[in-house]
């Protein structure tokens, strides 16, 4: 199955999405906010980034940004409270937008969607 970051800074959603991921077959990786993603991605070449977008420090936009420029093949899926960022052009290099929920069911399709496009498992 693929390697997932998963970029969340509250403790409870980053081990929620972890587990849920892990559950689903995949291996994760997790960072607490946009300054750690960028280096783990580095590190440990993700096939996907779970991004929150509102984080201290740097931001998920930010963070989305620096890693395209990077890698711009890297998939990344925006995962926020705020469905507002979802109008923000800014989020539009994301390949998707998913609001959070404490049914996970809109995040893992967008994963499972996003993974079958790229022809990653």
């Amino acid at each position: 199955m693929a390697l997932i970051l998963v970029v969340e800074d509250d403790d409870h959603q980053r081990e929620l999405y972890t587990d849920s991921l892990t559950d689903e077959g995949h291996e994760v990786v997790s960072a607490r906010d946009g300054r750690e993603a960028v280096q783990l991605v580095e590190q440990q070449k993700p096939d996907l980034v779970v991004m929150d977008i509102s984080m201290p420090g740097m931001d998920g936009i930010e963070a989305m940004n620096r890693l395209l420029s990077k890698n711009n093949r890297l998939p990344i899926v925006l995962n926020t409270a705020y469905s507002n960022y979802g109008e923000d052009f800014r989020s539009w290099s994301a390949d998707a937008y998913v609001v959070k929920s404490s049914d996970l069911t809109g995040l893992m399709d967008a994963i499972r969607s996003v993974l079958n496009e790229r022809g990653i498992s």
